[in-house]
């Protein structure tokens, strides 16, 4: 009469909270003790005590069989208190879950209580073994008289069929059945039951289209309405007549419930069932289209989420009618909720088109700009009042400045500007500003990406080149990227990019020599080896260029500058050869070594009267060089600007590599170094000979007492010393062949048959047919459209520009191999400023850089390509037994 109950326990919990564990550990031996008495009143307490430290963690396995006993009592409410710790503690792995069969089958004959009771118990520890012997009384049941236990045994039964699915055909026509059931809740309670079965094939309940339907068009039960349209999302994709019939239906639901939970149910099984294509789908596709960007706008942020989820699956065939709420969903991208953000971020990506990208881009780039409110100081006051109540500030980070979610939007807007080869972007210009502001407000590391997409614009469209290097060219000279290159996010490899631009396309400057300066200063030493490899040999190629012009317009005055800049550029080099990144060192010692011949030059120069005859250009002819004897500039300004701009670097075509083709006489499928030769086995002697004992070291046989050599290719010596091979092989004949391929397979059988030799059963090679494989070529794009967008972003640095209304013609096949068929839409070249060729490997039809003949270089002749040498595997001779010569 003193054991306590649970309410006992409890209130001890929350009386020992210092020493919890040593009130709980004397609680549990008192459960213990009380658990193994015979009364069932005592022993169910216990049980329900045990079942409330379960939830607290605490083990309670060891007294299975205990629960069992108590879900074996007469009692209804000591049953209930045993199915409860059955489902708490109960799990597949249980011993004793194999003693409750017959348990099971008597309680589901009983009185209804105890039917609801093992109902519900039995739901929760289902095992395929009770599932196989508890399935025909179970479906028995779903004809009882009450409809709370056809309810119950519906949905026990789904359990049933989830651990057996094989009893699903013996358990189908009764759950059509249930469908025409005059209790409400039993039919729902099959719709729901359905609509999970069909998750896993759809096809199997087709035939339910009919009575499903009648239940959509006449039921009031939403939940029951919102489980019969998610059954027919799942059916319409496999039987196209049912979206016809199910279009005015679900566009009435649409129009007219105010459930929240069934409009976005209908909206949802619109998209993915296919009722929104077509004409008649269009006015469907509009309705859901306007019921979601109510959803955005309103508070619920559940309801903004959904909303964004659902119109991305809309985009792909309804994007027209999207892009009328681009302010909604580009409101979104400023909620405080980052889910939200992301969506809508997913959102905008799909819904980007050659009209509403520079638009897009605008507003994404916005968010990058830091806040002034979100630098600025409290007030003196603000601060007082922190200090005297001593509450902290609210520590709330707006996402904006999140680096995970800066990052993601960088990278959303170099991926949405450069999809299929810049389909989207129609002034290059523009995108090119784009990328330097993006650089200088990402503050997250995307340099590595911004660089790669600076250089693959460039180089594909020849027409933006000028302002790129223009650009590209400003933004060496500004020292904001390099004073901040150590620092995290600070994309200083967007200055890699625009180094190379101005080397490569140095001829697009209007004062090469300004720009020497920045790249050469010593502050360039702070960034990566990578980029002061390519600020190296950019000084060099714009030197070249410079000194080129320079010679054109040669004045003796500017002898002394020549040399400075020359000077200045080697005493850099001599600096960067001592680096310990072999990249730089190589092109700093390149670079000295060029210069220095080049001094030299300028040294030995004797400046002299200028000739009469008029400086010839670039267009000169061969007869007018000829004409004179000496330049009257120094011959080494023209030495560099030949070796960069013989040949042009352009985007190689995606198929270039199978377009290269095979050289004559080239074979892929000889072999490039023949295998050696199998081994022919030595002929049997003849019958009549008599063998001996065959010596030790050497391979000939003695034969009627005298040694002979065997029909095997055995080496010759010859007077001189040298070891020759013999010309001809020895052939065998058929006999022979015939009798070692007999041994051959009497051997093989031996050990198949011996269990302690491994057999080699690899196949053997087997010639591959290249030509069967078949080969994906990609297909080129098509090409971006006339009118360049308006850039309406004020706040960025180069958005005030004024870009060219020029038709940008982009690069998107790239070079294909010499002699290769060139498909149709390579034959329009695209306009270049600078007539350059449009094959790798030709040389560039260029107008002579040089007014004076060029260089006399005296080669040594080479000598004519020896035969090869032919080596003949020989094999290698035993060791002979080494004999005393005598002393002649």
């Amino acid at each position: 009469m003193w054991e306590r109950t649970l309410q006992d326990l409890i209130r001890g919990l929350r009386a020992n909270k210092k020493d919890e564990s040593k009130f709980i550990a004397k609680a549990v031996e008192e459960i213990r003790h009380e658990i193994k008495s015979d009364e069932m009143e005592l022993k169910a307490a216990a049980v329900l005590k045990l079942t409330y430290l379960d939830m607290l963690g605490y083990d309670m396995s060891w007294a299975s069989f205990h629960v069992v006993e108590v879900m074996s009592s007469t009692k209804v409410h000591l049953k209930t208190v045993g199915y409860l710790a059955a489902a708490q503690s109960f799990d597949q792995d249980t011993d004793v879950l194999m003693l409750t069969t017959n348990l099971l089958k008597k309680d589901l004959t009983s009185n209804p209580a105890d039917v609801a009771v093992t109902l519900n118990g039995l739901s929760h520890i289902v095992t395929p073994e009770l599932s196989r012997d508890l399935s025909t009384e179970l479906i028995g049941m779903l004809n009882h008289s009450r409809p709370h236990i056809r309810k119950r045994a519906i949905l026990t039964l789904y359990k049933l069929l989830v651990k057996n699915p094989d009893a699903i055909r013996h358990a189908r026509p009764r759950l059509v059945e249930k469908l025409g059931d005059t209790d409400p809740s039993v039919v729902a309670a099959t719709v729901n039951v359905l609509c999970e079965l069909s998750r896993r094939n759809p096809t199997d309940y087709l035939d339910l289209a009919p009575q499903l339907f009648h239940l959509m068009t006449t039921s009031s039960n939403n939940w029951m309405l919102i489980k019969i349209i998610k059954l027919f999302g799942s059916l319409s994709p496999y039987e196209p007549r049912l979206v016809k019939k199910l279009q005015p239906p679900i566009t009435e639901l649409i129009s007219t419930t105010t459930a929240i939970s069934l409009l976005y149910e209908c909206v949802h099984t619109c998209i993915i069932g296919g009722m929104l294509q077509g004409s008649s789908g269009n006015s469907l596709a509009k309705l859901c289209i306007s019921k979601l960007a109510a959803f955005i706008e309103d508070p619920d942020q559940n309801l903004k989420y959904i909303a964004l989820m659902a119109m991305t699956k809309i985009v792909p065939t309804h994007a027209y009618l999207v892009a009328e709420y681009q302010d909604t969903i580009l409101a979104s991208v400023n909620d405080q909720d980052i889910s939200i953000r992301m969506r809508a971020l997913d959102l905008v990506s799909t819904m980007v088109d050659r009209d509403n990208l520079p638009s897009i881009v605008q507003q994404l780039l916005s968010h990058l700009v830091p806040e002034a409110s979100a630098s600025a100081l409290p007030s003196a006051a603000e601060s007082l009042a922190q200090h005297t109540t001593h509450t902290a500030p609210a520590t709330y980070i707006p996402p904006s400045r999140s680096p995970a979610y800066r990052l993601t939007l960088c990278q959303r807007i170099l991926n949405i500007c450069g999809r299929n080869t810049y389909e989207n972007v129609t002034n290059f210009e523009w995108y090119i500003s784009v990328l330097v502001d993006l650089a200088h407000i990402a503050n997250v590391d995307v340099g590595a990406e911004i660089r790669d997409q600076l250089v693959d614009v460039v180089g594909r469209v020849r027409g933006a080149r000028q302002y790129a290097v223009k650009l590209m060219s400003s933004l060496i000279c500004d020292d904001t990227l390099l004073r901040n290159a150590h620092e995290e996010g600070s994309c200083a490899e967007v200055l890699w990019a625009a180094a190379w631009i101005c080397g490569e396309y140095c001829e697009e400057l209007a004062d090469p020599q300004k720009l020497l300066p920045y790249i050469l200063q010593p502050e360039v030493s702070s960034l990566d080896p990578d980029t002061i490899a390519v600020y190296i040999q950019a000084s060099v190629k714009i030197f070249g260029c410079w000194a080129a012009e320079l010679a054109q317009r040669w004045d003796d005055d500017d002898l002394s500058h020549v040399k400075s800049v020359v000077e200045s550029i080697m005493e850099r080099a001599s600096e960067l050869v001592h680096s310990p990144h072999v990249e730089v060192q190589e092109r700093a010692a390149n670079a000295k070594q060029l210069f220095t011949f080049i001094k030299a030059d300028l040294n030995s120069y004797q400046p002299h009267s200028r000739p009469t005859i008029p400086i010839p250009g670039p267009s000169s002819s061969l007869d007018d060089l000829a004409m004179i004897s000496e330049p009257h500039f120094p011959k080494s300004l023209y030495l560099i600007q030949p070796l960069f701009s013989l040949y042009e670097l352009n985007p190689v075509a995606p198929s270039a590599q199978e377009r290269v083709p095979v050289p004559e006489g080239l074979d892929l499928d000889a072999w490039i170094v023949p295998p050696p030769p199998d081994p022919v086995p030595e002929p049997e002697t003849n019958a009549g000979e008599k063998k001996v004992k065959k010596s030790k070291k050497g391979k000939g046989k003695e034969v009627n007492g005298s040694k002979i050599k065997p029909k095997k290719k055995k080496l010759i010596e010859v007077e001189s010393g040298e070891i020759l091979a013999p010309s001809q092989e020895y052939i065998e004949s058929p006999e022979e062949i015939e009798a070692r391929e007999k041994r051959k397979a009497e051997r093989l059988m031996q050990q198949r048959d011996d269990p302690y030799y491994i057999i080699d059963d690899r196949p053997s090679n087997k010639t591959i047919d290249v030509d069967s494989i078949p080969v994906i070529r990609l297909e080129g794009l098509p090409s971006p459209g006339q009118e360049p967008p308006k850039n309406e972003f004020p706040s960025l640095r180069a958005a005030s520009q004024a870009f060219s209304a020029q038709q940008f013609v982009v690069d998107r096949d790239g070079e294909m191999p010499e002699g290769s068929p060139v498909p149709a839409k390579l034959a329009s070249t695209p306009v270049s400023r600078q007539q350059t060729p449009t094959v790798l490997g030709s040389p560039a039809q260029t107008s002579t850089l040089s007014s004076f003949p060029a260089y006399d270089v005296s080669e040594e002749e080479r000598t004519n390509t020896p035969e090869p040498i032919k080596v003949t595997r020989t094999k290698k001779a035993g060791k002979k037994k080494r004999t005393k010569v005598s002393a002649q």
